[in-house]
């Protein structure tokens, strides 16, 4: 009698990062993508504060409405947290509960300095403690590959590799209303308090693969990207 031979073959996929079900957000949808073991909106909020008990300061760079379609809105620190007006020149640190949802979807909140560093670090594969985190590297993988100005002939653009496709969203200030480095630069809030006046911001740039972190004044406008819960 003839014998059967079956052949079975296991294929395992190892995934990464990829794109999920939109979330919606003040009346716009937001695609969603797995880092790790994030996950994070595909891009930069564009939305219009509307709750009055709460500082609600946010522009397009220049004020022109094409540039919130494309880079999403700037805040200032108290307006992405959801705080009053005064946070940003007193310490509110006993009003910050993490996870801080601020302006983000339900279900979503404003990262702090460690989801960011676990964005970095899994984006360059390095390991370490050593807070706060900058990469020489991660910049290359999370900016998009597109919209990034050129430096020294240069494109300024990254790989995107794992679709976070971070843009030049520049910033402004809320005191004088110029605006600063779009094209060149993106910077974005992070949920961690450091004095009354400043508070952690992230940013990458159009010379360099790096990612940095600084202290700055509550009262600059910049993105917010939001990671979930």
């Amino acid at each position: 009698m003839a014998k059967l031979i079956y052949a079975v073959s296991f294929f395992v996929f190892a995934c990464s990062s990829g794109s999920h079900n939109p979330v919606t957000h003040g009346g716009e949808d937001y695609e969603t993508v797995v880092i790790g073991k994030q996950t994070w909106l595909k891009r930069n909020l564009n939305y219009v504060p509307t709750d009055t008990g709460v500082a609600t300061n946010s522009r397009c760079y220049e004020d022109k409405s094409d540039n919130c379609d494309k880079y999403g809105r700037l805040y200032d620190w108290a307006t992405a947290m959801a705080l009053p007006d005064n946070c940003n020149k007193a310490s509110c640190a006993s009003q910050i509960k993490p996870p801080h949802k601020g302006i983000c979807p339900a279900g979503w909140h404003i990262p702090t300095n460690a989801d960011w560093e676990k964005l970095f670090r899994y984006a360059d594969g390095s390991s370490g403690t050593d807070s706060p985190y900058k990469s020489g590297i991660a910049g290359k993988y999370l900016k998009a590959a597109d919209g990034w100005n050129d430096y020294n002939g240069v494109s300024g653009n990254g790989e995107d590799k794992f679709g976070f496709s971070a843009l030049p969203s520049g910033t402004s200030y809320l005191e004088d209303g110029n605006f600063y480095n779009a094209g060149n630069s993106g910077y974005w809030w992070s949920a961690s308090e450091i004095n009354s006046i400043n508070a952690f911001r992230r940013g990458m740039y159009y010379d360099s693969d790096s990612t940095s972190y600084y202290s700055y004044g509550k009262t600059l406008l910049l993105s917010v990207r939001c990671v979930r819960n």
